[in-house]
């Protein structure tokens, strides 16, 4: 296997080695945004709107990004490192901007630096689960609506803990709620609850993730003639579903099975994953 390298602010060090200073906000703090970002053929997927979302999470945290933080910036260096780490096919990336060291709760900066690491995964497509996850609620932490609330923060305490209980409970994942009971996300992935050919899932208004491959599920569907509604989702339209899947960056689309005692099929699910692999291999072909 090869080597692999990260790129801290500009300085390029490889990943078996110490590379966040002691000060890093974000090690002391969860003062920072990140992103997850799927690599295929050796290049990585939807970056547009990863970095729009990352930025503008930053600016929602009172970072100052430079100016030169752009789409075209981060590609540059993400591309950099998959041809140093010789990542070929398939892979993730993960890139962060943190304030800048200084300060305690108060900082003494809002300046902004970033951190990119990749690794190779075995699969260079978006593969559907052969066998279907199991899900339950997570009920002892509700997800608060604020400012925050769609992006993704180095605050991530809520789905480890929900994570955690997913493991305890032996099930694969757990849907957290709001206040008002109604189900929001999982603990890693965006919903989406299939009812009638309909496509239902949580709005952005309720306090969900913006998830980039729930917004590029959303237009793949309706590219397809498929409905989708941004709606408020309750358990009891998860026991009425026909199909239910949760969507991430890193899997793309991830089938369930069950919920509590129902079952679900996956006809919709499916293809919706070809949609999928068809978008990105006609659109890595054309670069």
């Amino acid at each position: 296997m090869a080597k692999l390298y990260v790129n801290s602010n500009g300085t390029i060090l490889s990943n078996d080695n110490p590379t966040i200073h002691a000060s890093n906000r974000s090690h002391l703090y969860g003062d920072g945004v990140f992103e997850s970002i799927r690599i295929m053929n050796g290049r990585p997927l939807n970056l547009e709107n990863h970095i729009q979302r990352m930025l503008e999470g930053a600016v929602a945290l009172k970072m100052r990004p430079s100016v030169f933080y752009t789409q075209a910036f981060f590609e540059e260096k993400i591309l950099e490192l998959i041809e140093k780490s010789e990542i070929k096919e398939g892979g993730r990336c993960r890139i962060s901007l943190d304030r800048i060291s200084g300060g305690t709760y108060s900082p003494s900066s809002n300046e902004a630096v970033y951190f990119i690491e990749v690794y190779p995964i075995e699969v260079n497509s978006f593969e559907l689960n052969t066998k279907g996850w199991e899900i339950d609620l997570y009920a002892d932490m509700k997800k608060v609506k604020g400012p925050l609330s769609n992006f993704k923060t180095k605050n991530g305490l809520l789905y480890v803990m929900a994570s955690i209980n997913a493991a305890e409970r032996q099930l694969d994942e757990v849907l957290i709620v709001n206040d008002k009971g109604a189900i929001l996300e999982s603990a890693s992935c965006n919903l989406f609850v299939v009812s009638n050919g309909v496509l239902y899932t949580p709005s952005l208004d309720e306090g969900c993730l913006a998830g980039t491959m729930r917004m590029q599920i959303i237009n793949l569907a309706v590219a397809n003639g498929i409905k989708v509604y941004e709606c408020t989702i309750f358990p009891q339209n998860i026991i009425a579903a026909d199909e239910i899947f949760l969507t991430n960056a890193i899997r793309g689309i991830t089938w369930v099975s069950g919920y509590r005692t129902k079952r679900y099929f996956n006809n919709t699910t499916r293809k919706l994953v070809a949609h999928l692999n068809e978008y990105w291999a006609n659109h890595l072909n054309n670069k």
